[in-house]
């Protein structure tokens, strides 16, 4: 999955975009982006601070966890998330 997929699949499944940022940071989201390295990192942006940062060798792997992610902050705040599909 790649960050436009990943971005699709939040606005069908209507997540609301206050909780991320795909492709940048903003301030109270989780965020998606990829290092002048080459590695991906997902994180909690709280004002300048990256909080939790996970590096990732492939943007499949950050979208993942992101999507993960984000799943549990839907449940947490709004009691409500998409079914978690097992991997065959």
């Amino acid at each position: 999955m790649s960050g436009k997929e990943l971005r699709e699949f939040f606005e069908e499944h209507l997540v609301p975009s206050k909780l991320y940022k795909i492709g940048g940071h903003h301030k109270n989201r989780i965020c998606l982006e990829q290092e002048k390295q080459g590695d991906w990192v997902v994180y909690f942006s709280d004002k300048k601070d990256r909080v939790g940062l996970m590096h990732f060798a492939s943007e499949e792997e950050a979208c993942s966890r992101m999507k993960d992610e984000v799943r549990k902050l839907m449940e947490l705040m709004y009691g409500l998330t998409w079914a978690a599909v097992p991997i065959a």
